[in-house]
């Protein structure tokens, strides 16, 4: 009598996802980040300053507070060089257990100063070359204000360093980036959807019908069929059926909470996004110039209140870490 055949183990959710779109743990717990082994990693103020809390992390934080000391002899030169220096150490440890890139900050009080988002960025990627990191490694994250987008072109077109556009929720903010050609956009899913909750009632959405997942499905198929270099990286889910909802897009940036979901579901995930599909799409192209987007982000009233909540709440987050850094140099 021959021995039954043995079950095929289904695929994890997670596992599918993977075989047709980059996965990038958003997270700044290191340990986290490999247990999932993801690509990339995303972190921002509000992950860093929740890691910079693990006493298992306490040493990447001395560590930035004496290269505080020793870059500047006064506090708030001292805070500014702790605060780009926690960022790199925690940056730099979490490349050492993931093969492709991480997104590192720039302060989001410096959202509509060109100039200084330029000068941070630079700072960051003279950090990570002294520990060894080349640039190619690194995506520097920048509002997508209309400053943070002009700076991210002066970056990339001068100086060869590759930007991630977070707070993005509007499409004109999505086309005036891939105009500057900047890497990476990073439109977020979760909070237009929690916007449109708050504002219109409605609680649940079908996957395919979600706001958020309508917003980045037209990003993305706009920016493939006009053959834009700029990559979609979704962020910033609330659930798995949001992530359902994008399965082939680019990458997509994944809480440590939603990726154990994912690892644990069988769930089948089909390709929902696909280049191909998008250059056969009969879409206009859209004209950006500073007055259209400042006008069409006026008028878009989600857009502008996620965009201004964002930099309000990471500006939050960093204060919260720059006074954990003040009680480390005092």
């Amino acid at each position: 009598m021959t021995e039954p055949a043995q079950k095929k183990t289904a695929m994890s959710s997670l596992d599918q996802l993977k075989s047709c779109t980059t996965v990038v743990a958003d997270s700044g717990d290191i340990d986290v980040i490999g247990q999932y082994k993801p690509t990339d990693a995303t972190t921002n103020p509000s992950l860093i300053l929740a890691a910079a809390k693990m006493p298992q992390y306490k040493h990447l934080i001395e560590d930035a507070i004496t290269h505080a000391k020793s870059a500047s002899d006064n506090l708030s030169g001292q805070l500014e060089a702790a605060m780009d220096k926690v960022f790199v150490n925690f940056g730099n440890e979490i490349l050492k257990i993931i093969p492709g890139r991480v997104s590192t900050e720039v302060d989001a009080r410096l959202s509509f100063d060109k100039d200084e988002m330029i000068k941070r960025a630079k700072n960051f990627i003279d950090l990570y070359k002294k520990v060894g990191i080349d640039k190619e490694r690194i995506l520097i994250k920048l509002s997508s204000t209309w400053e943070g987008i002009e700076a991210a072109r002066v970056l990339e077109q001068e100086y060869g360093i590759h930007c991630n556009m977070t707070l993005l929720f509007n499409f004109h903010q999505a086309v005036a980036c891939a105009e500057a050609g900047v890497t990476l956009i990073s439109p977020f899913v979760g909070r237009i959807f929690d916007w449109y909750v708050q504002n219109t009632g409605q609680k649940e959405f079908d996957y395919l019908d979600d706001p958020g997942v309508k917003s980045v499905t037209r990003i993305y198929n706009y920016y493939k069929k006009f053959g834009h270099e700029t990559v979609v990286m979704g962020a910033s889910f609330r659930n798995t059926n949001q992530i359902k909802g994008l399965v082939g897009c680019d990458l997509l940036t994944i809480s440590p909470s939603l990726l154990d979901k994912l690892s644990k579901s069988t769930e089948e995930f089909s390709e929902q996004l696909n280049a191909k599909a998008a250059k056969k799409l009969d879409i206009d192209r859209v004209e950006v110039n500073e007055k259209i987007f400042r006008w069409e982000m006026n008028e878009d009233t989600m857009a502008n209140d996620k965009l201004s909540d964002g930099i309000r709440r990471f500006a939050a987050d960093a204060v919260k870490l720059e006074t954990l850094l003040k009680t480390y140099l005092q």
